[in-house]
């Protein structure tokens, strides 16, 4: 609506100027009878359309002009509100790789996964959950029933938390040694403006680089 406003008042105020000349011009045009009022008269009406002509031509170029400006404009403000949304919420995610512990607090190979806070607002009940197969995992499996979960509580914004898994003794020995494949999934969730928020990842033992490798990483 601002658009068609502006490009109207644009052009009225082009339309106006011509009238006001077209209405000086007749009445030249009248109070001369002589050979040289009309010889001026001519020459006045091929100036009117010239200036009929720049008129449109000004009220086309002028409303292009608008319209870029608003389109411009509105660019701005999307990418604005992008970067506030982006900006101001909470960024959960992993420090740096699952790493093997070497005393258990059980009887179960017990591991460990650092996360943090990387955004500017606090998280508020994070959620871990965990899910083991001897299978390639996908996302979908994070939401079966096999997915153990576990409340981490709110992170703050720099905040550093751990969260520990287990892995059967057994499993682990046979996929340290490459006998049997150990897939895991991981993805902690948490909200933000009343929005499902997370970072997943899906996850393959290596025996030869005797690391979890990581085949898919995403964040919600």
């Amino acid at each position: 609506m601002n658009k068609i406003i502006l490009i109207a008042i644009g052009a009225l105020l082009l339309v106006s100027s011509s009238f006001t000349l077209s209405i000086f011009a007749e009445e030249i045009i009248s109070s001369e009878n002589t050979d040289h009022g009309m010889k001026l008269s001519h020459e006045i009406e091929i100036w009117i359309g010239v200036a009929h002509w720049l008129t449109g031509v000004g009220t086309v170029v002028l409303a292009v002009a608008l319209i870029r400006t608003f389109k411009h404009m509105e660019i701005v403000t999307r990418m604005t509100s992008i970067e506030t949304e982006y900006r101001l919420r909470p960024w959960i995610g992993p420090m740096g790789p699952i790493k093997k512990m070497e005393k258990s607090i059980s009887d179960e190979c017990q591991f460990d996964v650092t996360i943090k806070n990387f955004g500017e607002l606090p998280a508020v009940g994070v959620i871990a959950k965990f899910v083991r197969s001897d299978k390639p995992l996908t996302r979908e499996a994070l939401e079966s029933n096999d997915v153990s979960s576990y409340n981490l509580g709110p992170i703050m914004p720099t905040m550093e938390k751990h969260y520990w898994f287990f892995i059967n003794s057994e499993i682990w020995e046979k996929a340290d040694s490459g006998s049997e494949s150990l897939h895991t999934g991981l993805y902690f969730e948490y909200t933000n403006s009343g929005k499902k928020c997370g970072y997943g990842m899906l996850s393959e033992y290596s025996p030869t680089a005797k690391n979890f490798i990581h085949k898919d990483m995403w964040i919600d």
